[in-house]
């Protein structure tokens, strides 16, 4: 992740780490450590967040993920909790540009921002089920809060890919854009920075605290190992 200050009081967050934005424990506990810091910058107005690869994020390494143990499994479900929490908990504004495909966790950066922007070439998708695990508590919650519920059973329970216009008619995304994501996402941006900050972080937390709070109790519990029988085999038939 790159961090950069491309006008007064706007942050920038770019993914960039090829070839397709994998997340892993730490790039999530990454993830995590800059939501809060720039929670905490009083001269930050506004959040943007972009990829520099032509895929926005796929979500976990599958030719990893299909050999994690226990511990390993531990780690990425803490991880998505803990990283998306943060994110999802933002004070701040958060705006999301995505020119690519934001797949399974990858989409939980598009799910997490507070305005979502696309290009047409953009895809979105839950794809868990066919690899053959649920969510973790953090993510789910998210889902549940952000989608409605039509589109929330589309998405999670057939695990299939979107183009980025029924996207928008489901409401995962905004608005699509022709012309640059990211230009148009610091447009809307220098917006959401006029908003008086302390009113836009109380007016926030009116709107997501049940489900933040909700997140930040069930992390607390042991999770149940991630993986069942099927989800080896599903993994490597994704591969294929």
């Amino acid at each position: 992740m790159t961090l950069t200050h491309p006008h007064p009081g706007i942050a920038r967050l770019t993914l960039n780490a090829a070839p397709v934005n994998a997340l892993t424990p730490a790039k999530l506990m990454g993830l995590k450590a800059v939501a809060d810091r720039l929670s905490g910058r009083e001269r930050v107005r506004a959040i943007v967040i972009d990829s520099a690869l032509r895929v926005f994020s796929a979500g976990l390494n599958l030719k990893d993920a299909q050999h994690y143990d226990d511990a390993d499994q531990a780690a990425i479900v803490h991880g998505l909790n803990i990283g998306f929490h943060a994110l999802f908990a933002c004070p701040k504004p958060v705006i999301v540009a995505c020119d690519g495909a934001a797949i399974a966790g990858g989409l939980f950066f598009v799910l997490s921002a507070d305005w979502r922007i696309a290009t047409p070439r953009a895809s979105f998708g839950l794809a868990e089920v066919r690899v053959g695990v649920d969510f973790p508590v953090g993510p789910m919650e998210i889902a549940r809060d952000t989608l409605d519920p039509t589109a929330l059973r589309r998405l999670i329970q057939r695990g299939q890919p979107i183009d980025a216009s029924t996207a928008q008619e489901w409401g995962v995304i905004d608005e699509i854009v022709e012309a640059s994501p990211v230009d148009r996402a610091l447009e809307v941006a220098v917006e959401y920075a006029a908003i008086p900050p302390l009113a836009y972080a109380q007016v926030k937390r009116q709107v997501r605290g049940a489900t933040i709070e909700r997140i930040a109790k069930a992390m607390d519990r042991t999770p149940d190992p991630w993986f069942n029988v099927e989800t080896r085999a599903a993994m490597a038939q994704m591969l294929r």
